[in-house]
């Protein structure tokens, strides 16, 4: 029999960010060992959808300031957006390199250098294209009263990955960052092969190809 998941509220305290004060809320579960939080502004009551992101862990985007993806920009602009509507959730799963870890993310940034792209390397490596679960955030979105949604995403296959968990996503509201040489193959590769819903400009790709 499979065991039923189940998160637990850890901890909560006050997060001043330049986009505002947040409630940062900290996540147990009993799938996996790794701690998940949301970042909570407003309260969720009445009709209005509530709107989310729910984001994926990228150390070397968004600590390092990595050019070879948009994870930075979209971790920000999510947060901006969510101020500037007043309440809204960022969900934030520790699912490094579309779930590959980052071990195995480093070795397939040396496979993209190589000339293979971000699907084919990861499948080089022994990974699913995306490894990532959604699971967790979806009882993550409901255990905070969420679970009808305005989400902020490219990525169809997330939005239907949350309607089979029980989540009402209501809307989609796109989320782009900026393209540059570095990033522009990643993105075009998310966009051919894997369906993401991206409006992209004729960008002439770095000589290794980016990420």
């Amino acid at each position: 029999m499979t065991e039923t998941i189940e998160v637990q509220r850890v901890v909560s305290s006050r997060l001043p960010t330049k986009h505002g004060e947040f409630q940062l809320l900290l996540y147990s579960n009993n799938l996996d060992e790794k701690e998940h939080l949301a970042l909570v502004l407003g309260d969720f009551h009445g009709t209005v959808p509530v709107l989310v992101r729910v984001h994926s862990e990228c150390l070397t985007g968004e600590v390092l300031g990595s050019k070879r993806c948009d994870c930075g920009d979209q971790l920000d602009t999510s947060l901006e957006t969510i101020s500037q509507a007043g309440r809204g959730v960022l969900i934030y799963l520790r699912q490094e390199g579309r779930g590959i870890g980052l071990r195995d993310k480093l070795r397939a940034y040396n496979l993209q250098d190589e000339g293979l792209d971000t699907v084919e390397a990861n499948l080089a490596l022994g990974h699913q294209a995306d490894a990532r679960d959604y699971d967790i955030a979806a009882l993550m979105l409901k255990d905070l009263g969420a679970a009808r949604i305005a989400l902020l995403t490219n990525n169809p296959n997330k939005i239907e990955e949350l309607r089979r968990l029980g989540v009402e996503v209501i809307e989609r509201i796109p989320l782009q960052g900026q393209v540059t040489a570095e990033n522009a193959r990643y993105l075009s590769t998310k966009a051919a092969r894997m369906q993401h819903l991206l409006d992209l400009p004729h960008t002439k790709p770095s000589p290794n190809g980016g990420s």
